[in-house]
Order: C-alpha cells, then structure tokens, then sequence
C-alpha cells in the first residue's frame, strides 16, 4: 500500500508536523530566554519522537546501559539520513548539542530553535569558522551535556559508513572525555538522499560501548597524537559497520511485522 502512505504523509503527516516544527521552535526559543539546558533540549526531543510517530517509523534502541548517567560524550554516528536527526533526538535519551552543517542555520524556525538551543554550526568550507565552531563545542561539553557529531561529513550515498574524520575525536581527546559510538541502521531506507519522499522501515539504534580517550590527550608528539586519533576514529568506525551489518537481518525482520501490522 504504497501508494495509501505516499497520500498520507502528504496529506497528514507533513502538515501536522509542519506545524509542530513551528510550535516546538517558538517553545524552545521562548524556553531557552530562561533555561538553555533544559528547554534547549526537551521541545526538540518530543519534535524527534513525534516526527517517527507521525510517519509511522518504529525505532529500537539498544545498549542505554553503556551510558553512565551525568557523563559527557562525544557521541559518534553514521550519517543514513536526515531521519537520522529525528531518531537520534527523540529516542537516544542523553542531553546534548548537535554539530551540524551551516546550512541548517539558514531553515526557518529550525536554524532559529537550533541557535537559540545552543547548537554548534560547521562552515566546511572554511578552516577557521570551522575551527571556531569546534572550540565553541568543547566549551559546552561538562555536566553530563554531550555533543553529536557525524564524522563522515554528510549522508551516506550508498547506506555503508564511510571514513570517519578525526575533528570529534580530537574534542574528546583534548577535554579527555569518552567517544560514544553509535549505530544507526534503517534510515536510508527510511529516506536516503536520493529519495524525495518517506518510505516505512523500522529504524534500529545501537549504542556500542565508549572508547576511552585519555590516552591520546596525554600525548605530546604530534606524530604519536595524529596516530592515536587516527586509530580511534578507525576504531570507532569499525565497530559502528560492525553492528550496522550485524543488525541489518533484525531491522528487515522489524520492519516487516510493522509493515504487516499497518496492513502493507
């Protein structure tokens, strides 16, 4: 019934969340005139949970026991698709701040909820806003509130995860605080970047243990400390493609009974 969810998200579930991205936006930017930490993150943390809800996309998390509560994060991830966001803010359950690409900034509303909110925006093409972005990212991480970064840069074009940069490792490496790996499987079927429209799939989560950083801020060389970083963003990278094809036959199986249960 392909054809019967295309009308819907057409006709129902893109208006009604057109319309909570305006009333979550207003809430946050009102909210966070008062508390940054807490209305910067709630209102965009239902707006996640709703915008699956509403598209009908089940989401499953795994491995909330690898996060220790009141720690800060670096939090690493695969880039499927713009689902991803909405699946991360909504179902992850840790505080934090995106780094996201600059042209986010521009949406209205949405670039300014994310200012308000205190979301870090990326210039790619150049070093030194690019440099000022991630020290005002490091500025933010303490008591508990972590950062998501999504170190291939941009979506996936092919649904593998590709090399992973090495800017968020060398946040955790200088602020001495663990890299978060996570797995997201199922959001390029959701929307990959070549799609112009949602199509229904199960999205699984899965938070793999932290890679401890210490190591790498307490080294001098900058020889040693690029091959440290280098072999941590390789680290990561791999356990994340590891569970992202360890998983892939579950989420299939999820997404099918969904499919059936919402009479596809």
């Amino acid at each position: 019934m392909k054809f019967i969810y295309l009308i819907y998200q057409i006709c129902i579930a893109l208006p009604v969340m057109l319309a909570a991205t305006i009333i979550a936006a207003i809430v946050c930017i009102i909210g966070c005139i008062f508390d940054n930490r807490f209305w910067g993150y709630w209102p965009g943390m239902i707006w996640g949970r709703l915008f699956c809800y509403v598209f009908l996309i089940p989401v499953h998390v795994h491995g909330k026991e690898n996060i220790r509560p009141g720690q800060s994060y670096v939090i690493v991830a695969n880039h499927q698709s713009f689902f991803d966001i909405f699946a991360l803010y909504g179902h992850i359950g840790i505080r934090f701040k995106w780094l996201m690409k600059q042209e986010i900034d521009r949406i209205p509303f949405v670039g300014w909820a994310c200012r308000a909110a205190g979301h870090i925006c990326i210039d790619r093409a150049s070093a030194m806003h690019s440099y000022k972005s991630l020290d005002k990212a490091k500025r933010q991480l303490s008591d508990g509130m972590s950062v998501i970064i999504f170190p291939e840069g941009t979506r996936t074009p092919d649904g593998q995860v590709h090399k992973f940069k090495r800017g968020s490792f060398q946040i955790a490496a200088d602020l001495q605080l663990p890299v978060l790996p996570v797995t997201i499987n199922g959001c390029y079927r959701v929307m990959s970047r070549h799609d112009w429209h949602v199509n229904r799939h199960a999205i699984d989560i899965r938070i793999l243990e932290p890679l401890d950083m210490t190591c790498n801020g307490n080294t001098d060389d900058a020889a040693s400390r690029g091959a440290l970083l280098r072999q941590a963003a390789e680290a990561a990278q791999q356990s994340i493609a590891s569970a992202l094809v360890s998983d892939s036959a579950d989420v299939a199986g999820d997404s099918r009974i969904h499919q059936e249960v919402i009479g596809s």
